[in-house]
């Protein structure tokens, strides 16, 4: 198989789900706005400068989800699409992602940011397969505890290694498209890395390795 590859928070939408999650949860009353406002600009601030606890990142902002009936939190995510993600898709982004679907390509979108938020906007994009970060549930309701390895920095090798162990396959040829330097792991494991608006940091290895620099954006 011919494998393509997505990130997806300033990749393939032009913001972070997770940043836009904390302030619609801010703004709609659900958590104390200004410490969770306060705490999510210190764990973005880490996750750009490549600093951040993953584990302890996935607690807080797992929390929110925790002992709330499913059909309340789907309601809540619901609105979060409409308000949040929906006008941040970038076309871009749509028309590659087709191109590689009319290639006959498998489509797989990996983030770090958790599966509850990450799967309905996947399934805007029409694609099949996704590694995210997963929730631990218990008696039908999160509990806001991680569950496994997450799918962030050298956690996304690790996870795809595993997913392509389930899938029952291995790619002769692979893209993967990120913006971030967190991602260096699997880019440097794929045959095609792209460097999509890319971070200072992945903007420079990207032009010593001479891999594509390309915008999705505007």
């Amino acid at each position: 198989m011919k494998l393509a590859i997505f990130d997806l928070d300033n990749t393939l939408i032009g913001g972070d789900s997770d940043l836009l999650w904390g302030q619609f949860l801010c703004e709609h009353g659900y958590v104390d706005g200004e410490y969770y406002h306060q705490r999510h600009k210190k764990y973005y601030e880490d996750y750009l400068a490549g600093t951040l606890d993953i584990r302890q990142f996935l607690e807080f902002q797992l929390q929110p989800l925790a002992g709330v009936a499913l059909e309340i939190l789907r309601e809540r995510r619901q609105r979060f699409l409409h308000e949040k993600i929906r006008p941040i898709i970038l076309d871009k982004a749509v028309k590659l992602i087709a191109g590689h679907r009319q290639q006959n390509h498998v489509l797989l979108i990996i983030t770090a940011t958790n599966r509850f938020l990450t799967e309905p906007i996947v399934e805007l994009f029409g694609v099949q397969y996704l590694i995210a970060s997963e929730a631990e549930m218990k008696d039908g309701y999160y509990t806001g505890k991680p569950l496994g390895i997450p799918s962030y920095a050298a956690g996304k090798v690790t996870r795809l290694h595993a997913w392509l162990d389930e899938y029952g396959d291995q790619p002769e040829e692979s893209w993967f498209y990120s913006d971030s330097h967190n991602d260096l792991p699997l880019l440097r494991m794929v045959n095609h890395p792209v460097a999509v608006d890319p971070d200072e940091i992945l903007r420079d290895e990207a032009g010593k390795q001479g891999w594509p620099v390309i915008s999705l954006r505007g």
